[in-house]
């Protein structure tokens, strides 16, 4: 395995950490912002689906800043957004 092989994988691996932390940080803080704000006159099965949206939009917007930093990057270190394509 070369040096920048060895990086990547490392790189990888921690990126996978923080999101999966940031993930659960995520659900907590909607968990406690949900119970704390309870939605007045409202059946169960909508509170579900908003807290459903508002966790998917929070990741989505999270993994979107994870894709334009990777593109930086990319782009930085190699000079192409898509390394390899020409």
């Amino acid at each position: 395995m070369s040096p920048l092989s060895g990086f990547l994988a490392v790189m990888v691996f921690f990126t996978a950490i923080l999101v999966a932390y940031l993930t659960k940080q995520f659900q907590n803080e909607n968990s406690i912002y949900l119970s704390t704000n309870p939605m007045k006159k409202t059946n169960t099965k909508v509170k579900t689906i908003e807290k459903e949206k508002i966790v998917a939009e929070t990741l989505n917007g999270r993994f979107a800043m994870l894709g334009l930093i990777a593109a930086v990057g990319a782009y930085l270190t190699t000079g192409q957004i898509i390394p390899g394509f020409v």
